[in-house]
């Protein structure tokens, strides 16, 4: 199976995400041991995480934010009320003008 290298900008976003995930833990004053711990998962799983290594599972960073409060981060990631252009795609494929369908006429 043949592997693509990631995105610059997907590797990116995940570094950015490892940062953001351990100045939150760091905030709320968890070690890496306590955090790992109380979600679930590895001591080295969580350090792969705030690296912004691209190995995580989103299990695994939905039980880590589920431990921090903050799930409801996850659920709204992709809110498809916001989806610009999906919308603008979907407005485009509405007719111009709504008729009501004729009945058929009964016989008599």
């Amino acid at each position: 199976m043949k592997r693509y290298p990631l995105p610059l900008p997907a590797s990116r976003a995940l570094l950015k995400l490892g940062q953001d995930l351990a100045l939150l833990r760091r905030r709320r004053k968890y070690s890496q041991a306590s955090l790992a711990e109380r979600s679930g998962i590895g001591l080295n799983t969580l350090k792969r995480l705030e690296k912004g290594e691209p190995s995580g599972s989103l299990a695994h960073l939905a039980r880590i934010l589920c431990v921090l409060g903050e799930v409801q981060r996850l659920e709204q990631l992709l809110d498809t009320g916001a989806d610009e252009l999906g919308l603008l795609l979907m407005n485009e494929e509405l007719p111009k003008r709504i008729r009501k369908k004729r009945q058929p006429k009964a016989a008599m």
